[in-house]
């Protein structure tokens, strides 16, 4: 029985290599959705906030500029599908090969 061959990035890879299986192990889809979840998680949690001082209700010992009312389980919902949607299209882009290193190399000009 023979051991299945790993995957390796090749910036200009052999013909032997451009097909075939290029799966992402679970662990490292695990690890990029995180990533991305997390990342989303900045990026959302200034939505529809409303300072305490706006809100004209400043709770003694606090800062003004604290929000008055989080919503933060909505945001932890909206974060979990907008990251969703992120790692989608990134699975999307890596299945089909969408954007390769050679292309990006291109882009950025670089010598092949």
């Amino acid at each position: 029985m023979r051991a299945k061959p790993r995957s390796v990035f090749y910036l200009n890879p052999p013909p032997c290599t451009r097909s075939g299986n290029h799966s992402v192990s679970l662990t490292t889809a695990i690890a990029i959705y995180f990533i991305i979840w997390w990342t989303v998680l900045f990026a959302v949690l200034p939505f529809g906030v409303r300072s305490q001082e706006e809100s004209g209700a400043v709770a003694p010992g606090t800062d003004p500029g604290a929000p008055a009312i989080p919503k933060l389980w909505r945001k932890l919902v909206w974060t979990t599908v907008a990251a969703s949607v992120v790692f989608a299209l990134c699975v999307v882009v890596y299945a089909h090969r969408l954007v390769t290193l050679d292309g990006l190399a291109a882009l950025l000009g670089m010598a092949r």
